[in-house]
Formats: structure tokens, sequence, C-alpha cells
């Protein structure tokens, strides 16, 4: 099954997300690292949220942010872009120094590339079925500036690789969202059949009719059902079972995913209330993760090969170091915890920000 790698996610007793009242400030500063000077104009947003600004003429910025855990991303023309990884107490008052690109590393780069002169006719629509997706939402989605995009082929390696050179501009009229995606890079291992991209989306509404927002409301309700961001939300507020899901060990020595039930997932051995009412959860493995309220899209069958008589969403967990989950479904470090699965297939097309509530 094919694999799609994200490097780009206490109990209480009710559930936090969306109160207006949980809210911090962050603030700071752009600044040039050689001169100190502020940069104005810099974009300033939290990965994967509705939520950015620009410097003003000072460098200052300020974000208002839901109770949770961010990725800040700070970009300049011409500088490297900084991430900063801030929740409620380390987000006020920063300073943050961007160092200008060196003009000849970028010369040396492009002059011993392999990048492919035809590459968006020749690799195109595979990068956006293991980017975007193949889901009936994903048919929905248009990249609006293709043009930026830069194809790699390494054949020793039987690996691709794609890179922007702008942020990629795309319209999600399913969801009804406008992504502005900063592709770091993006890389196919033919081998393995594994994707993995690094890159920043920020997301802002489209604007549309009353019947547009109504289909909307219903489609981001239907891709959060099952979803990792929905599955790691109920971890945290200890509500696994009434939101539908079930948790499986997956033996490591098995060749066909013998699994065992986990009987209690907050259990003092794997979950633990860590300061600022942070869930960290011990476990290294694989999990097998079972969602009971809804049924696999049919499309999913069919491009997996899968019988119509399969009515449970199955996703695995490859968690390597165990991981850290914030009040708003912000999971750190992204890169110890890996999917396969329903959610592998559930690419960038029915992905939702951190601050989609429903």
């Amino acid at each position: 099954m094919k694999k799609l790698v994200f490097l780009l996610f206490t109990c209480i007793a009710v559930s936090a997300f969306g109160q207006a009242d949980n809210q911090f400030a962050a603030t700071g500063k752009v600044i040039d690292s050689a001169t100190g000077l502020p940069l104005a104009g810099a974009s300033v947003f939290c990965q994967n949220t509705t939520s950015g600004t620009t410097s003003n003429s000072e460098g200052a910025f300020r974000l208002i942010l839901a109770e949770g855990g961010y990725d800040l991303v700070v970009s300049y023309t011409s500088y490297e872009t900084r991430v900063l990884r801030i929740h409620s107490t380390t987000a006020a008052n920063l300073t943050i120094a961007l160092k200008a690109k060196d003009k000849n590393l970028q010369e040396v780069a492009v002059t011993g590339s392999t990048m492919v002169a035809d590459g968006l006719q020749k690799y195109g629509q595979f990068f956006i079925d293991h980017f975007i997706g193949t889901s009936p939402f994903a048919a929905q989605c248009t990249i609006q500036n293709p043009e930026a995009l830069q194809f790699y082929f390494y054949k020793k390696r039987n690996r691709l690789k794609v890179k922007a050179t702008d942020d990629l501009v795309i319209l999600n009229n399913a969801l009804g969202y406008k992504i502005k995606f900063q592709l770091d890079s993006f890389a196919h291992e033919y081998a393995t059949e594994t994707s993995t991209y690094t890159g920043f989306p920020f997301y802002e509404e489209l604007t549309g009719s009353d019947e547009d927002k109504a289909r909307w409301k219903q489609n981001r309700e239907n891709a959060y059902a099952g979803s990792r961001l929905h599955f790691v939300r109920s971890w945290y507020d200890s509500t696994l079972a009434d939101e539908g899901f079930v948790i499986e060990k997956v033996d490591s020595a098995s060749k066909t995913l013998k699994t065992y039930p986990v009987d209690d997932p907050y259990d003092s051995s794997i979950y633990h209330v860590i300061e600022n009412n942070d869930v960290e959860i011990s476990w290294n493995g694989r999990l097998r993760i079972l969602y009971k309220n809804a049924l696999p899209d049919p499309a999913y069958l069919r491009s997996n090969h899968l019988p119509n008589t399969l009515h449970t969403q199955i996703s695995i967990l490859d968690i390597s170091e165990g991981f850290v989950i914030q009040q708003n479904g912000y999971v750190y470090d992204q890169n110890d915890v890996t999917n396969t699965g329903y959610w592998s297939w559930e690419k960038l097309a029915e992905l939702l920000p951190y601050d989609y509530n429903p």
C-alpha cells in the first residue's frame, strides 16, 4: 500500500476547540540578520491555518491565535525562510532574524541539476495525483500556477523530486479554500512507492453564494470525520470511543498485520498530561486506527482493489519516538509519525487547517 509521509499532528471534561476566549497573541519583529534593520512586508503566518499577516514598516507583526501549537513561518523575498514552533508561552516578543540567500549556492544548484525540460507535461498529473490526491474532492482542486513547478528525475536512485519557484496557489472548490503552499520539495521513491513532501500551506476562505457556503460546510464536516486531525483531537480529549475510533497494536513480527486491542489508550504508560496541558503519547511501533462512523469512499476501495463490503476506514500509524498532541490537534515531532492506509489516500484535497472546528 502506498505511503505518504507528512513532514509538513489531559483528560478534560469539555472540548475546548473553537472557544473564542482561549486565545493568545503571537508578537514580534522581523529583521535582517546581518544589519539588524527591520524587514517591512515580510510574510508571517502559522502553517496549515488561516492566520497570517505581514510585518509593518518597523518589521513588527501580531497574530491572534486559538490555544494550541503552531509552526510560525516567516519569509521574505531573497531571504531564507525561518520556521519556529510556538505556543502560548513562547510566542510573545519574538525577534526573528532572516538570513539573505547565498546566490552563489543557488547558481551551483541550478548548474548541477537534473531538471526535466518537459517535466510538467511528463510528470504533472503524477504530481497532482500524489500531492493533491485522486478522491472526488481532489477532482475539484486546481493549481492556478503550474508553471511554477520544476521536476527533477534521478535515474540512479529512481526518484522524482519536485520543487516550486513560487508559492503554489491551489483552489479547493470542494472545501472552499484557496491554499498558498510554500513547497520546499516533494519526492517520490518509485522503488517503495513512498511519497514525502515538506512545505508550508496557508489557507484563505473562498467567497461564494449561500449555496456554495452550505456545500463547503457539509464537505468540511465529511472531510473532518475520521481524519487524522479528528483522531488526534479525540485522543487529546479522551473521547476516542465516543468519536468512533478504535486503536489496535500491530504485531511487528507479523507479516499479515496481526493486531491486538489497545484496551486503554489513556493508561498512564501511554498517555501523559505534561506542561501547558499538552498530551504526550509514549508509543513506539505501529498502530492500526479504525474509524467506524463512516464508510470508506468507493474511490478509495477501487484504487486499492478492496471489496465493497469493507465498512471501516483503516489507517496505520508508524511511530518512532512517540509524539505530543497540543490542544488544537497540532502534533510534534511530525517526522516521528507516518501514515499508510486511508489517511495516506486522503491527501491535500481533504486536509483542513488547524483552526477548523466542526
